[in-house]
């Protein structure tokens, strides 16, 4: 255990002006307080609230968060109150301490909802003070470190999960790459750690295998370095493990075909140099077409500045180069925390600073906005989970601004991202300089100028394509304010018809009695939950007419024999008329998640194909035989499977088979058949079909299948 003065000569190291009294205060409290607390490890509870704050010391942070690390857990753990933090310590640390305290138990609500609720209550804290998050990753850090002493799988899944969706997200938003990775690895290995080993096996294999070769390759570039008088440091890392497995699962590969496992970092005194050595190394070495990236003159959202390129470099060996300088490389490391200042004596509100200088760190304010406008916390932690995941393109408008965007976003995501009132009143755009539809995916270095008319409006269909939060909420509110007043008279017509049907009076006076029980805080509020089918007209009956069980057995009856008629023909894709046959075509076996088509056939249905489907451009089709279709979401369709077939190759041994039905069987994934295709002393290919929700259910298993060393090949059969 690190001592007290150990603790504060390490913050001295670069915080010259440390209060040592304060930090001595909190560092006896914390170990007083917490006692005789045990964590799971058996390990004193001080040690972690200790560890914290080391972590935050790696990251050269203030005295203030110094302290909170170390207090972070007495409010909810001791009988220490915020009032005697405030009384001690300043009303900035008790503010930070009140932000970082975790959540008790609220039993009123499901587990997702709790986690989404605890989601939203760091939301806005860390809105406040930044500060609160840096707190809060380290403390789910150290605790990811110690995961293994849980003695539950199924809660060590979940802790997993959360900082795997969650908290790594929100590290890389920041920039603590370095947090971001270790969050990864401990998740990892909790989840997947088969995958995970295997992956850690070859990358063991490889580096004693390539020892000698990445040296090689270091001197290499250093001769040509250093014949041109750069001053520079170059040194050699292996990608992580998660990372290794997120590019395998996106380029479709086994492990064996990537060829940036290993990269190079080249670090040198300043900006000029940085496009000085990119010009060396590109006058020595060809560089593979479209990896060049340059952060530097378009940095990312979280400040991160460098240059990326990969090349066939010494010994024809393809690698992966980042060049930077040494301002840009501490911000890699430490992002926020790298530039993160604040006054001795006169602290400043984060939310002052945003709106002074750290125009970066807005998306925490849409986030809040995000919150405020969802009724549910887990529908906006959702939503903002699936953005956070998402990498970026940056793209302009004519006058030269540039937007950070996730991967896939469109005219519209674009559009809202400007401003909302920009984006519901998008008529059309231009995509570098040609008219696009507005639901055109874009592309890094596009320029979009949007075309907006005063009297245009949202549509709900912009839903089916848009991808950034900001923009489905903004559509979904307007929509909302839009809607309202039609919605609550149709809810009120849809009410009064089945009350008329069982002979049962109905007024507004009895409904605004029952409002509580359904959480509404008007009757037109309630109307609109019946007209937009959340809220069953059964439930008002049950709390209007209590006694009423003859009707109501009657209308369960009905009820179950609607819901079961209508998922019997319940259609999982959006652009069709109701009660329309559908056929999925054999040919390309289109699944949840592909881009598809769908043609119409006379006397048959509509056939779906994906877009890509080669027996399209052997069909001659005119355009009245095209419908534009896609799949509806995934809360939509349910878990309802889809066929999908594999082909795989194996080795001609023994186990080779068991292996590949053990694996899909983990999965939890139905085998409806197995046809063996070709067979050699060597290997065996064979055909298998399999029942998958979606594409990404899809992918996992490719992915999983793909880390046997048993198995040598493995692709989706289109």
């Amino acid at each position: 255990m690190i001592s007290v003065a150990e603790l504060t000569a390490k913050i001295k190291s670069y915080h010259p002006n440390l209060n040592e009294a304060l930090i001595q205060k909190a560092y006896v409290l914390s170990k007083t307080a917490h006692g005789n607390q045990k964590r799971h490890s058996g390990d004193p509870y001080f040690l972690h609230p200790l560890a914290v704050a080391e972590i935050l010391i790696d990251l050269k942070l203030d005295q203030e968060t110094i302290i909170t690390a170390l207090l972070h857990d007495v409010v909810e753990d001791t009988d220490v109150t915020l009032e005697e933090i405030a009384e001690t310590f300043g009303e900035n640390v008790a503010r930070l301490v009140d932000g970082v305290t975790k959540l008790g138990k609220i039993e009123s609500i499901s587990a997702n909802e709790r986690v989404a609720e605890n989601f939203r209550k760091l939301t806005l804290a860390m809105s406040e003070d930044i500060r609160v998050l840096f707190v809060k990753l380290a403390d789910r850090l150290h605790n990811m470190s110690t995961l293994s002493y849980m003695p539950s799988r199924e809660k060590r899944e979940k802790k997993a999960r959360e900082s795997l969706d969650i908290y790594a997200p929100l590290a890389a938003r920041i920039g603590l790459n370095k947090i971001k990775d270790e969050l990864q690895e401990y998740s990892f290995e909790a989840i997947e750690p088969e995958s995970r080993n295997h992956i850690v096996q070859n990358l063991n294999y490889l580096k004693e295998k390539e020892k000698d070769i990445i040296e090689d390759i270091i001197k290499e570039l250093s001769s040509k370095l250093e014949a041109e008088g750069v001053n520079f440091k170059i040194s050699g890392r292996e990608k992580k493990p998660y990372s290794i497995w997120l590019k395998m699962k996106k380029q479709n590969v086994a492990f064996h075909h990537l060829h940036d496992i290993i990269a190079f970092r080249i670090v040198v005194d300043d900006l000029a140099q940085c496009y000085r050595v990119l010009g060396i190394i590109n006058s020595n070495y060809n560089m593979i077409p479209r990896t060049f990236k340059d952060y530097i003159s378009t940095p990312k959202e979280n400040g991160y500045k460098s240059l990326h390129l990969a090349i066939l470099g010494p010994m024809n060996k393809k690698i992966e180069i980042q060049i930077r300088d040494q301002k840009m490389h501490e911000v890699a490391d430490l992002g926020v925390a790298a530039h993160w200042h604040y006054k001795e004596q006169n602290n400043t509100k984060y939310k002052n600073n945003l709106s002074a200088e750290n125009h970066q760190y807005l998306w925490i304010n849409e986030l809040v906005a995000l919150f405020e406008n969802s009724e549910f916390a887990s529908d906006a932690l959702k939503q903002h989970k699936l953005e956070m995941h998402k990498n970026e393109v940056f793209c302009f408008t004519p006058n030269g601004d540039i937007f950070n965007l996730p991967i896939g976003a469109t005219v519209v995501d674009f559009a809202y991202a400007i401003h909302s009132q920009v984006g519901n009143n998008c008529v059309s755009a231009k995509v570098n300089g040609v008219i696009t539809p507005l639901r055109q995916k874009l592309e890094n270095g596009d320029q979009v100028e949007i075309l907006t008319s005063k009297n245009s409006k949202p549509s709900p269909n912009w839903l089916q394509f848009v991808t950034t939060s900001k923009a489905k909420y903004a559509i979904k509110s307007f929509i909302k304010a839009e809607k309202f007043s039609e919605y609550s008279a149709l809810g009120k017509a849809i009410l009064n018809k089945f009350f008329a049907s069982k002979n049962l009076e109905i007024n507004e006076k009895m409904l605004e009695k029952i409002l509580p029980n359904f959480g509404r805080k008007t009757v037109a509020d309630l109307y609109v939950k019946i007209a937009d089918g959340s809220l069953p007209r059964a439930d008002v009956l049950k709390f209007l007419y209590p006694d009423f069980k003859e009707e109501s057995k009657q209308l369960s009856q009905t009820k179950t024999q609607e819901k079961k008629k209508k998922s019997s023909h319940a259609i999982p894709i959006d652009g069709l008329v109701s009660g329309m046959a559908i056929h999925y075509a054999g040919c390309c076996i289109p699944i949840p998640g592909d881009l598809i088509v769908g043609v119409i056939n006379t006397g048959a249905g509509v056939t779906i194909h994906a877009q890509n489907c080669h027996n399209l451009k052997n069909i001659a089709l005119n355009p009245q035989r095209i419908l534009d279709v896609c799949w509806k979401s995934d809360d939509e369709i349910g878990d309802e499977l889809y066929s999908s077939r594999v082909k795989i190759i194996v080795h001609n041994q023994s186990g080779s088979l068991a292996d590949v039905s053990s694996i899909i069987a983990s999965k939890k994934i139905n085998i409806t058949g197995i046809k063996t295709t070709n067979r050699s002393a060597d290997h065996i290919e064979f055909i298998i079909d399999i029942e998958v929700k979606n594409l990404e259910h899809l992918e996992e298993i490719i992915s999983s299948l793909r880390i046997s060393k048993k198995i040598l090949e493995v692709q989706r059969v289109v």
